[in-house]
């Protein structure tokens, strides 16, 4: 039985919920892309199952900030998925902030000990600096699925170097989440 993965590609693409901006690069685009990249990686890979949050680079979910992540949440959480990863761009006003940093809900548990992986892999493939994983139990999508979950966020929008990866890159940031995944689940790339 494949192993079902949930990729939430965080933020919609404009009003509710909308992302970060940099360098005249959208998050919600990003993360869009990557998503897609992602799912298309691991369903030609019989041994995972994936699905996407968004469908469409266009799609909205939800009417306001809570019900859009309430609404990612529920999807994972019907499928049901066993793993769920929330992907995003970080932001910040001191433009030097670089690098890749996995969220997670609590330490030593499956979703740390898969961040690790995963972080690991971004940081290797694509050569970002690695930030860590770090433990954030009130971020929304962590606390209320019911599989362990991961937060990534890729690199950040606005340093120059980071965005220059997330416009060009983003599917070795999408290879390098399956490798992880690999390598957490103690498998060879097909």
């Amino acid at each position: 039985m494949p192993i079902k993965i949930f990729i939430d590609q965080g933020h919609n693409p404009e009003t509710v919920n909308a992302g970060a901006e940099g360098f005249g690069l959208r998050e919600q685009d990003i993360t869009y892309n990557v998503g897609i990249y992602l799912a298309d990686i691991l369903n030609n890979d019989s041994r995972f199952e994936a699905r996407t949050s968004r469908t469409s680079p266009t799609e909205i979910l939800g009417y306001n900030n809570t019900s859009s992540l309430q609404t990612r949440v529920e999807m994972a959480n019907s499928w049901p998925a066993n793993y769920f990863i929330s992907l995003h761009c970080n932001a910040s006003e001191n433009p030097s902030y670089n690098g890749t940093e996995i969220y997670v809900e609590s330490a030593y548990s499956q979703a740390y000990y898969l961040a690790e992986y995963v972080l690991n892999a971004i940081v290797n493939r694509v050569g970002t600096r690695d930030n860590g994983v770090r433990i954030n139990p009130s971020l929304y999508v962590l606390r209320r699925t019911t599989m362990p979950a991961i937060l990534v966020e890729m690199g950040y929008i606005t340093n120059y170097e980071d965005a220059q990866k997330l416009r060009d890159d983003q599917y070795q940031f999408a290879y390098a989440i399956y490798e992880g995944l690999l390598v957490y689940f103690g498998l060879e790339p097909i």
